[in-house]
């Protein structure tokens, strides 16, 4: 199938690049989105089926929502590199080629679309929520969106949080640490434990154990970002509302992706059990994100009183209180709440739309890339060790400076790319093309939703060199600070080039999170490398299953040991 793939594709790619040792890349692979001859209609695209009611029984039937990533990549190999999708009341044009995905985004305006979550969108009108950015659109969308970019999103914004977030990943390796020495084996210099590290991960996303609970735990970082104050999941007892909330996560991307198909309101009419358990999960959500607001505003009060400044929301005084004094002043970075509040430029009922959005973005979307490039790092011991070596220069170099740390370590952040080419979080990005717009010689309508997916452009041999190899060295960066792969050299040209990693999206609508979630990937790999040697037991691949977010089947064992310089690594600089 690989093959019919490969030659569809070089049928619709027809320029060599005329560079030594070419192995089929083509110049259209990274720029031509249409082709040669007469433009074709849009009924001529390929599809699988034009009844998208049978094709959704078909997908219950056959279990493909939880295979949807290999799904798309059958597809892609039969049909070629663009097709029609008809799911349900959905329908969708399927494209992966970074040329084809080029001419999409160049198509998007002023106020790109994304597919809404159906699903989502009805919890918050029949619950009274606002929205967040992630579910508006137009004027509205941009207006918001502007103001949390300064907060989020710019260089000023990453120095501000950055300091909080190498916090929680020295304290995510101070346990990880206490672990093995509790419960190893070997020599003190070189103990050793075989663990998950998935439920921790969350907790460092969420808080930003050791078992699954290790990655957990790191999800919790965006709570240090958003509310500026730690919630306490390091420690032996982490709270129950804060185990609930990451439970809460969980059950509501793994009910999101069937009911995208079908009318949320009348599953809710109709007391559908899956419906019901999807608006629970949100409900718990923003519940916990509320007792949070609420707390970190009375804390930032307190903080601040004395200013004389008061605070108030669109209805005049802020959920549960009499408004105040500003905060924010009484601390070096009182989080994203602070700053807003301060500000006062968004209602505080879009700030807490919003804060609740990014909460419950940050836990899965965080943790289970750790998961991924843990397991890489570990199976790959070679690349681990280039990695290592250039971590432990650029951290010297920097005298502990976490930003210093990272801009010297170019393939910290080759190893996320590559992780994420793998294993893409979210496996679309969607547009609706405000113009009609031509894709691999069809036209395509204004309007129609087309999809670039991720999961199959990334392992694509037309897209990259050797795609079953992990080589953070193909992003650039394989010396410390300079030096590019050679792919990454010839891959540039055409105007496809800067299309290849998606995984955050792209431009104005890009994820809103994509700068925490950089850094805490990026901080806690460079945390972890200096500390501890990385094994697997088994280098076999992982099987995945796609529940809104792509994550393993089972998560993977690693056995963490001690490197001798551990003690030393661990102690603040």
């Amino acid at each position: 199938s690989r093959a019919l793939f490969s030659s569809r594709v070089n049928r619709a790619l027809s320029v060599s690049t005329g560079l030594p040792g070419d192995t089929g890349m083509r110049a259209s692979v990274q720029g031509g989105a249409g082709g040669s001859g007469a433009v074709r209609g849009f009924q001529e695209i390929p599809h699988t089926g034009s009844n998208g009611w049978i094709n959704l029984l078909r997908f219950w039937r056959e279990g493909t929502f939880n295979q949807l990533h290999k799904h798309m990549e059958k597809t892609f190999n039969m049909l070629g590199p663009i097709y029609r999708q008809y799911l349900g009341s959905q329908s969708s044009v399927n494209i992966l080629l970074p040329g084809d995905i080029g001419e999409l985004f160049r198509s998007e305006g002023l106020h790109p679309r994304r597919m809404t979550l159906q699903p989502w969108a009805t919890h918050r009108e029949t619950r009274k929520h606002s929205k967040g950015v992630f579910l508006k659109n137009g004027a509205e969308w941009r207006a918001d969106r502007l103001l949390l970019n300064r907060e989020v999103m710019l260089s000023s914004a990453v120095q501000r949080f950055l300091p909080l977030l190498d916090e929680v990943a020295r304290d995510f390796c101070h346990l990880l640490h206490r672990k093995i020495q509790m419960d190893g084996h070997g020599e003190n210099e070189h103990r050793s434990l075989t663990l998950d590290p998935s439920p921790d991960l969350f907790r460092f996303a969420l808080e930003g154990a050791l078992q699954f609970h290790v990655l957990c735990r790191l999800s919790l970082a965006s709570c240090y970002v958003l509310y500026g104050e730690r919630i306490g999941l390091f420690s032996s007892n982490p709270s129950w509302e804060s185990e609930r909330f990451i439970w809460a996560v969980e059950r509501m991307l793994a009910t999101t992706p069937p009911l995208l198909y079908l009318p949320p309101r009348l599953l809710r009419r109709l007391h559908v059990p899956l419906w019901t358990q999807h608006a629970t999960a949100w409900d718990h959500i923003f519940s916990h994100a509320e007792a949070r607001i609420q707390r970190g505003y009375q804390r930032l009060q307190a903080e601040s009183s004395g200013t004389g400044r008061t605070v108030h929301d669109s209805r005049g005084q802020f959920p549960g209180g009499t408004g105040g004094s500003v905060p924010g002043s009484g601390c070096q970075f009182p989080g994203v709440l602070g700053q807003l509040i301060e500000r006062g430029e968004l209602p505080l009922n879009l700030i807490r739309a919003n804060l609740t959005e990014l909460m419950a973005g940050g836990v899965d979307t965080t943790a289970v890339p750790l998961q991924f490039a843990l397991f890489e790092l570990a199976r790959n011991p070679g690349v681990q060790e280039k990695v290592r070596r250039q971590v432990q220069d650029s951290w010297l170099q920097a005298a502990g400076n976490p930003q210093k740390a990272l801009q010297g370590a170019p393939l910290l952040k080759g190893t996320m790319k590559e992780t994420l080419r793998l294993y893409p979080v979210g496996i679309t990005v969607q547009r609706y093309p405000i113009r009609d717009i031509v894709l691999q010689n069809y036209r395509i309508p204004a309007g129609t939703l087309v999809q670039a997916c991720l999961y199959p452009l990334g392992r694509s041999q037309d897209v990259f060199q050797n795609p079953e190899c992990f080589d953070p060295s193909r992003w650039g960066g394989a010396e410390a600070g300079r030096g590019r792969s050679i792919e990454d050299s010839s891959m540039e040209r055409g105007s496809g080039a800067g299309f290849r990693s998606l995984a955050f999206g792209f431009g104005a609508r890009q994820c809103v999170g994509r700068r925490i979630a950089e850094s805490e990937i990026q901080l806690l790999l460079l945390h972890i490398l200096r500390n501890f040697h990385l094994e697997v037991s088994s280098k076999e691949d992982i099987n995945t299953k796609y529940t809104l977010i792509l994550q393993p089947e089972s998560p993977p064992t690693i056995t963490f040991t001690t490197l001798l310089s551990s003690n030393q690594s661990l102690c603040p600089q």
